[in-house]
């Protein structure tokens, strides 16, 4: 399934194995996009067999503000809310800066790829 915004493109795609729901940003995450990611991530958490296990593939983000942020800490809650976990993937140095800064690595695990993201554990985690 892939939604086009205004200014960004969610593409989302099961993962061979593991169960594991890749949702991949390309644009910009903000105030005028974030909502479309949160409809999206709310129809996999509403399925009739619900995706708990989501990776944000961020390789192609080239902006967020606080509202897409906001939008990934709420994702986490709720795929945690139900025994799994929401984890982001290859964020750009810019990104992946951000994320530390503002403390989210703390609360969300952040990824270099999204292979290690999927696989899950310690190894390829960001800090």
């Amino acid at each position: 399934m892939t939604r086009m915004g205004v200014l960004v493109r969610i593409t989302v795609a099961e993962a061979p194995t593991g169960g594991v729901t890749v949702v991949k940003l390309a644009g910009e995450l903000g105030v005028d996009t974030a909502a479309d990611l949160a409809t999206a991530l709310e129809e996999l958490l509403a399925r009739p067999n619900p995706t708990n296990r989501i990776v944000i593939d961020l390789a192609l983000l080239g902006f967020c503000d606080s509202i897409g942020l906001s939008t990934f800490v709420d994702a986490h809650r709720r795929c945690a809310a139900n025994g799994g976990y929401l984890a982001l993937a290859a964020p750009s140095p810019f990104m992946h800066k951000l994320l530390g800064v503002v403390g989210l690595t703390r609360q969300v695990r952040a990824y270099a790829t999204v292979a290690s993201a999927c696989a899950g554990g310690e190894e390829g985690r960001l800090r």
